[in-house]
């Protein structure tokens, strides 16, 4: 429940109770973030979204699967910080106090994802934020002849989250995956189905949801092959929507964003969650693949005209973080990378009273992926970039669960729910028309 704490004029619209802490209490944790030291809050163990005031000094630290934004009012008493998960709350918070002639989404701000973010509430005006990295993993550690160690390790780390997730968080109920059947969301199935069978639970908790627009789309064929050819078909459940009912506009409202691709893509997480609650009022929990992709520097670079082969592969974290905190490209109002764009899948889910999980997020598992020695084993090429995924994360789910995970060729979700004629029909082509959208929501 969103609660108030006015603390030297700060005004706390989130909700900590959305925090996942699995090795300390709450108050442990924040005061890690207040002492500053980025070891110590590395020490964190979950998903957190967490800040601290001691006097004028307010810290934040956050990891990818949990937002938080802030703002910075002005009163006749000095400045006023407005902290929240969303756009439109501190919106509607500066309506209520007669403070919204201050207000734009431009000048609200996102607290990157990996730092502890600094803030001196001086006076007019207020300096900038002071950024210090806690996470900093270590990159190419692991020996580049060694495929099945790699894909164990990184694998195996995804399941011991997936374990603690349902051990401590997700303990009863059903739970359901997103599920395409691509590398990501078929790992996270297999590994989910293999820990409740290994924590001694019922595997008819687990359903894999599919969405399929006017019954079309590769995915739902595609779905069926892969659980068919492990004998575990009747955990299937099409999500089968109308292409009239796919709205992207509402999409931009929900995530606050207006990147193409991440509003496609939040556009049919939308759809898709939208009929699992229609059809289960109650459900809670559900798993996804995100990240998966960012982890193994799996996008296409060809479509990104400001992007190299060389530029993915020697940028640390480049497609968690954009181009870093700092860098002239960075986006103080959204952050940058999956920093950002996980808002795709966080906001539609949490909007609709679901709790999601997305394993691949987490920096124990990001810390194994950015130890590969991805350079060594592709030497530069993009096609061997693009097949390495498949190798380890297919090898490390053998390793783990004893199971051969069909492997298909990469193809995004949005384009894999609807027909090949009936993408363009749905979504604009120009950023600028999503662009436009967001900005009429304040207008």
């Amino acid at each position: 429940m969103i609660h108030k704490e006015y603390v030297n004029r700060i005004v706390d619209l989130t909700d900590p109770s959305k925090n996942i802490i699995y090795n300390m209490t709450l108050e442990e944790a924040k005061a890690l973030v207040k002492s500053g030291d980025p070891e110590a809050v590395r020490k964190i163990d979950g998903q957190f979204a967490l800040f601290t005031v001691e006097g004028k000094t307010i810290r934040m630290a956050r990891s990818i699967g949990r937002p938080l934004r802030f703002f910075i009012a002005k009163l006749k008493d000095g400045p006023c910080l407005v902290l929240a998960e969303r756009i439109d709350t501190i919106y509607n918070y500066l309506k209520q106090e007669g403070l919204d002639d201050q207000f734009h989404p431009s000048y609200t701000r996102m607290a990157p994802a990996h730092y502890i973010t600094t803030i001196e509430l001086l006076g007019c005006p207020d300096p900038s934020p002071v950024f210090n990295r806690f996470f900093t993993p270590e990159r190419n550690k692991f020996k580049n002849n060694d495929m099945e160690q790699i894909g164990q390790l990184y694998i195996g780390t995804v399941y011991e989250e997936i374990k603690k997730w349902l051990k401590f968080k997700a303990k009863e109920g059903p739970i359901g995956v997103t599920f395409s059947a691509g590398i990501d969301s078929g790992s996270i199935f297999l590994l989910t189905y293999h820990a409740l069978l290994e924590l001694d639970e019922n595997p008819s908790r687990l359903k894999a949801f599919t969405l399929t627009v006017d019954g079309k789309g590769e995915d739902i064929k595609q779905s069926r092959a892969f659980l068919k050819a492990l004998n575990l078909e009747l955990f299937l459940e099409p999500i089968e929507v109308r292409s009239s009912e796919i709205n992207w506009k509402k999409a931009i409202k929900v995530v606050e964003d207006y990147k193409p691709l991440d509003i496609q893509d939040a556009t049919m997480n939308l759809a898709i969650l939208e009929g699992i609650r229609s059809r289960y009022p109650d459900w809670k929990y559900i798993i996804d693949g995100d990240g998966g992709d960012e982890n193994m520097k799996d996008y296409p670079i060809e479509e990104n005209p400001e992007l190299t082969i060389r530029s993915v592969l020697n940028n640390p974290l480049l497609y968690h973080e954009g181009w870093g905190v700092g860098k002239w490209k960075h986006s103080l109002t959204y952050s940058g990378g999956l920093s950002r764009g996980y808002m795709r899948t966080y906001a539609p889910s949490d909007l609709l009273g679901f709790e999601a999980f997305s394993p691949y997020t987490l920096e124990n598992v990001i810390e194994i992926s950015e130890g590969i020695p991805f350079i060594d084993l592709t030497d530069w090429d993009h096609e061997k970039l693009y097949e390495l995924k498949g190798k380890v994360v297919a090898g490390g789910v053998k390793a783990v669960t004893g199971m051969d995970m069909p492997v298909y060729e990469k193809r995004r979700f949005q384009h894999g729910v609807v027909g090949r004629n009936s993408f363009d029909k749905l979504f604009p082509e120009k950023e600028t028309d999503y662009r436009l959208e967001f900005l009429s929501m304040y207008e």
